[in-house]
This record gives C-alpha cells, structure tokens and sequence, in this order.
C-alpha cells in the first residue's frame, strides 16, 4: 500500500498528488512512469508519469486529469488514503547531455511529465526555453516551477486569456527561424500537439523529441496494447520508450488506436460529473 501524503487541486480536474513510493523516490530519472492500480477490487492498471521525486521523503509527485473512471476514483481519494499498488520506475529514461540551446513544449496536462525534463536540461548546463500552452489560462499548470527553470518562459492560450493568444507552435516556430537555431526540441501534450510541433521544427532539421502517452496494461512490453510505428517498425512505448524522434512516429496510427476507448471514457467522465451534480442537489437547501 502506498499512502498519499499530499493533495492538491491544480485545475479542473487536475490533481497533484505527493505518494509514498520511497524505492521509486530514489531510483527514478527523468522521463519514466508508474503503473498505478488504485485497489484489490479495481483491476484498471493506468500508467501516469513521475512529474518530480524526494529521495530524502521517499515520496513520488503524480499530477494527472480524471478524464476516465479509475482517474476519477483517484481524484475521489484524499491525504491518508492509500493506493493498493504502484510499479516502477518504467521506461527508459530521458537523454540527457549538454547540447545548447533546448526548447521544452509541454500542452496541457503534458506540462507536468515535462518538468522533470526541462529541470534535467538545464542542471546538465543548456540554455532552456520553455512553451506552455493550454485552452485557458485556468488550465495552465506549473506556471511557477516552470518560471525557476527557464531562461525564457513563453506562454500561451487558445483563447488569449493569459499570455500570447497563438498555439504553441507559434513561437517553437519562430525559435527555430532564429539564428543559431535551437539544438533540441521535446514536446509532450496531446497526440496532435506533438504532431504539429515535429512537424514545425521538421524543415529546419532540429531534433525533437516526444513523449507518447498510448493505452498501456501491464507496462513491462507483454500485452502489446502501446504499439506504435516508428520509422517504419513496430515499438512498444512501456519498454522502448515513452519519448522517441518525433520526426519517426506515425501519429495518425497512434491517434487512431487511442479513439478506440473514446466513447467508453467520455461516458465514465460524464457519469462522474453526474453523480456529483446529484449529491450537490441533495446538499443544496431548497426553499
């Protein structure tokens, strides 16, 4: 059992959570993930990415959106609460060495697998930029902790309600017209998000990497369920990866194989707001 020590609400429906984990704590690097199952009863096994660690706490930081039930069900527990199984550190971690100038694009809930990132660049000695994007500006996370990172902190919102009104290939794309131009991307956010961004730096050959965030069952490479194509061959995203050359991976493969489970997550979201709208109402005094 591992217990949660610590819970915040950082937006709509997204959590921080700090969870004892003090082996993970302690062997973890950057860019490497648990498999969480939330109890005995519950079998859903969800994959979630180490957004930070404290050895000396033995504590692991998980920051993750309830978008489906087992996510729900976690938001649903609180300080004290336990969580039945947590395995891992999975994945290989993040390539880090000195190589310039790194630009950091995290959209969204992407945001917080990307801090461990850029932190790590810019403790090796890069310069690091850093774009943060969201749809508003209530849905901007780490705004703080990524500010102490950055050299130059570049955020923006579909709608214009904080920062540049622009998608956040926007300004990758005029990084990458600057001379010299940035030495490393990573991009982490939607599927399509990252698409797009391999795509902006593509004609100007600067190396972008992505961090794909495909179904995953058991996270050691024996289900199959996080295949994707990547330069033309058959990888498993729990073993080979998560991050890869996005300039290899066939997104609209990958895009296609996450609709499959669409319908039933959106249902799940939907009931849980459901249920919540119900139990309001009966705490709700009428007149």
């Amino acid at each position: 059992m591992n217990r949660i020590l610590k819970k915040t609400q950082l937006s709509d429906d997204v959590y921080r959570m700090e969870v004892e984990a003090p082996l993970i704590a302690r062997e973890r690097k950057p860019g490497q993930f648990i498999i969480l199952q939330i109890d005995d009863q519950l079998g859903e096994r969800i994959p979630l990415t180490i957004a930070d660690a404290d050895p000396a706490q033995g504590s692991i930081t998980l920051i993750f959106q309830a978008v489906g039930r087992t996510t729900h069900l976690l938001a649903d527990k609180q300080e004290g609460d336990t969580i039945a199984a947590l395995l891992g550190p999975l994945g290989q971690p993040t390539h880090i060495e000195k190589v310039g100038h790194a630009v950091c694009v995290g959209g969204g809930i992407g945001v917080a697998p990307l801090h461990p990132i850029a932190q790590a660049l810019k403790a090796a000695g890069n310069r690091v930029t850093i774009i943060i994007g969201a749809r508003n500006r209530s849905l901007i996370i780490l705004e703080e902790e990524m500010r102490r990172i950055a050299d130059e902190l570049i955020i923006v919102t579909d709608d214009g309600s904080y920062g540049r009104k622009a998608l956040v290939t926007e300004p990758l794309k005029e990084l990458c017209e600057q001379t010299p131009k940035p030495d490393l991307a990573v991009a982490i956010g939607p599927p399509i998000m990252m698409k797009f961004c391999a795509e902006t730096t593509r004609p100007y050959g600067v190396h972008t990497v992505v961090s794909l965030n495909t179904i995953m069952i058991d996270g050691t490479g024996m289900c199959g369920g996080c295949r994707v194509t990547v330069g033309g061959k058959t990888k498993f995203v729990c073993v080979d990866g998560p991050e890869f050359d996005g300039h290899l991976v066939d997104f609209d493969n990958m895009m296609k194989r996450l609709r499959a489970y669409k319908p039933r997550e959106d249902a799940d979201h939907q009931a849980h707001h459901c249920r919540l709208d119900e139990a309001a109402a009966l705490l709700t005094p009428h007149s």
